[in-house]
C-alpha cells in the first residue's frame, strides 16, 4: 500500500491497498509506518508492505549554510514537516512558503518523490509497531 508521509502517521482508518483492495488499520498509536514495513491481517489471510508514495515536494538549497540553516528555523516556527538533509530541506509543496523562500534568496525547486519527515522533539527514536 502505498501511502505518503501524512498517511503513514494516522494509523487508524480505511486505506487502499495498490491492487485496490479496502483495508482497514487499527494500530496502535505510537511511531509512524515505515516503508518496508509489512502489516498481517488479524486472520493472516492478508499481507501487505507500505510503500512510500511520491507526493508534491519543494527541495531548499543554498550556497549559504547560514541561509538554509536560518530557512530550517522559520519552517519550524510554522510547524513545517521538513526532511533535512546536509545541503538542502524537503518540505511538502505550498506556494506560499515557495514564494517566502525564494523572497530570502533560496533556490527552490518543486518536483514529486517519496517523503520522509524528521519525527521531531517528541518523536520516537524507535519504531515500536508489533503487526
Amino acid at each position: 500500500m502505498s501511502l505518503s508521509a501524512e498517511q503513514r502517521t494516522s494509523l487508524r482508518g480505511h486505506r487502499c491497498s495498490t491492487c485496490g483492495q479496502d483495508l482497514l488499520l487499527q494500530l496502535p498509536r505510537g511511531t509512524p509506518l515505515q516503508p518496508g514495513e509489512r502489516l498481517l491481517s488479524a486472520d493472516a489471510q492478508v499481507l501487505v508492505e507500505v510503500l512510500a508514495a511520491p507526493e508534491p515536494l519543494l527541495r531548499v538549497s543554498s550556497g549559504d549554510p547560514l541561509a538554509l540553516l536560518q530557512a530550517a528555523y522559520h519552517l519550524g516556527n510554522r510547524h513545517v514537516a521538513l526532511e533535512i538533509h546536509q545541503d538542502h530541506l524537503l518540505l511538502p509543496f505550498d506556494s506560499v512558503l515557495l514564494d517566502l523562500l525564494r523572497h530570502r534568496g533560496l533556490q527552490v525547486e518543486t518536483f514529486a518523490a517519496p517523503f520522509a519527515p524528521e519525527a521531531g522533539a517528541y518523536g520516537a527514536g524507535d519504531h515500536g509497531h508489533h503487526h
